[in-house]
């Protein structure tokens, strides 16, 4: 009789494999799916085109969001061009909570979240290939399950840096050219619905 030996410890192999995988999904979608809002980020929907703004939010945190130019002086965000350097600065931001950095489409209330936005996701965000560098968006995040594949993490009280390079005026779903828009914040997908992160610098491009 042919031994049945083999087959069991394949058999607990492939269960004990398995149970790991689940385990990982669960470890990944329980924190999304049980993420509950914190709030507003306490900033007033901005109308001019400053270089800092700051806001203290629901959660007790005061966020500060800057814009500078590549050499560290402020950023005239009111002439935008194509191709050109934007150095984005935050302190105060929950490190808890993953964020996205892109221009957006200002909201029409503070509870609404920014967008469309225009650089979609980072490059090579969706194989753990992103760069730091030549991005239009980015993506900060300080989670174990998406580190690999954010472009930035957060430094020392919930501070980032990201470099963006501004996009045409004009993607698929937002026309900046029409529609008011700013360097924006929001939070990423894990905490999707959470508006305690969303900052706004209004831009303007130039003509």
């Amino acid at each position: 009789m042919t031994s049945r030996r083999p087959f069991r410890i394949v058999l607990i192999a492939v269960l004990v494999i398995a149970a790991l995988v689940l385990v990982g999904v669960l470890a990944v979608l329980l924190p999304i799916l049980m993420h509950r809002s914190a709030g507003g980020s306490g900033q007033d929907l901005p109308t001019e085109y400053v270089s800092e703004s700051s806001a203290t939010g629901a959660d007790g945190r005061t966020r500060v969001l800057a814009a500078a130019g590549p050499e560290g002086g402020p950023a005239d965000l009111s002439a935008l061009r194509p191709g050109q350097r934007v150095i984005v600065t935050g302190d105060g931001f929950d490190a808890g909570i993953g964020i996205y950095v892109a221009i957006c489409a200002i909201p029409d209330a503070p509870d609404q979240k920014p967008g469309p936005c225009l650089g979609g996701i980072p490059e090579g965000a969706q194989t753990g290939e992103a760069e730091a560098s030549g991005l239009s968006s980015a993506w900060v995040t300080d989670d174990w399950a998406w580190r690999a594949f954010a472009t930035h993490d957060y430094g020392a009280d919930g501070s980032f840096e990201v470099e963006l390079t501004v996009p045409s005026p004009v993607g698929e779903t937002l026309d900046c050219r029409v529609e008011r828009c700013a360097i924006a914040t929001r939070s990423d997908h894990t905490a999707a619905g959470d508006r305690v992160q969303d900052m706004l610098l209004p831009v303007a491009y130039a003509q």
